[in-house]
């Protein structure tokens, strides 16, 4: 059986579209056929090679999607054919069965225990949930990245609590899933920080009370306008390092909280001032907000599906398999918060 993919053959230039053979199911593996997928930040960042060395071209892209379960390999016992699924790059329960090995005529085509860029995938059986029940399939693509690393980072790093003031900077998928979260737990005031005009009113519209352009302006003076003392909590989703030094800045002394989500590229450097300890607050990483899929993703199913806010606008207008690159070069662009590749298109 074979199937079409966006590969990355070679970083810095477009995807290709071709079609690639799909191997035999090895035990804890899954095959799916892909309904949506979405795209982000570290997409962009492995095509451009932002990351460094890719010692693994040509290989297969994305981590978050929804699709129908095809066939499930022995000892699968998680999901049956049939069903359908969330697909995530965060590891839930069920086995670990590794990457697959696809074939583009005589060339080895790697693959890590979940991809998205393509048709039909072999995904390991912990990378994948169900559905939740009654949400849409484009919107479900959120629980593969934005929601759970967003949510999550407010929810289960920061603990944010009602009335807490927050600020969130960088305002695409992910951070446009934290104003979201912020907003349904209580948060005052949620503040959004962009330098995209897209990606501001994207932020008002789910949650945000404020917004700042960033460009050209003094952000922590802008931020202390709004909440005198510093804010009580933080996100950071923009992978710049400037940035991650401006979000624990943003903070209250005596107890402010920062969480780093954003990808730097490699090589980057991060420098503080070693005062910022000293005056009480804490900077935190996090691994896709610290969620774990069988827990959580039910949860962040039922805020995206409540109807408080208009969650489809958090996805862009479809793109097709084929504009793949496209849809990469928008989101590094700031032109859309979240992209959606439909595989019927």
């Amino acid at each position: 059986m074979k199937t079409l993919a966006a590969l990355l053959v070679q970083t810095g230039q477009p995807l290709e579209l071709v079609e690639i053979e799909i191997p035999a199911l090895k035990p804890g593996q899954v095959l799916v056929e892909i309904a949506y997928s979405g795209a982000c930040g570290t997409q962009v960042m492995e095509a451009r090679g932002l990351k460094g060395e890719d010692k693994w071209v040509p290989h297969c892209l994305g981590h978050e999607g929804t699709g129908t379960v095809l066939e499930a390999g022995s000892a699968v016992t998680k999901v049956k054919a049939g069903d359908k699924v969330v697909l995530s790059w965060i590891k839930g329960s069920g086995i670990e069965a590794g990457g697959a090995i696809y074939m583009w005529g005589d060339k080895k085509v790697n693959a890590g225990g979940v991809t998205t860029f393509q048709r039909h995938a072999v995904v390991s059986e912990n990378r994948l949930t169900l559905v939740p029940e009654s949400l849409p399939m484009d919107v479900a693509v959120l629980l593969g990245c934005a929601a759970p690393t967003g949510m999550g980072a407010v929810y289960n790093v920061l603990k944010l609590q009602p009335g807490d003031s927050i600020a969130i900077f960088g305002t695409g998928g992910i951070g446009l899933n934290a104003c979201l979260a912020a907003a349904l737990g209580g948060a005052s005031p949620v503040i959004g920080i962009d330098p995209s005009p897209t990606r501001r009113a994207l932020a008002k519209t789910y949650g945000a009370t404020h917004v700042i352009d960033p460009t050209g302006v003094d952000v922590i003076a802008e931020i202390k306008k709004i909440v005198p003392q510093g804010v009580d909590v933080a996100v950071e989703a923009s992978g710049i390092p400037a940035v991650m030094d401006q979000a624990i800045n943003a903070t209250r002394q005596q107890g402010g909280r920062a969480v780093v989500i954003g990808n730097a590229k490699y090589g980057a450097e991060l420098k503080l001032n070693p005062g910022v300890f000293n005056q009480g607050k804490s900077l935190m990483g996090t691994w896709g907000g610290d969620s774990v899929p069988d827990r959580d993703y039910g949860r962040y199913g039922r805020l995206l599906g409540g109807g408080r806010f208009p969650v489809k606008g958090l996805l862009s207008a479809p793109y097709s398999l084929a504009q793949a690159s496209q849809a990469l070069d928008d989101l590094a662009d700031g032109k859309v918060g979240r992209p959606l590749i439909d595989m019927s298109l």
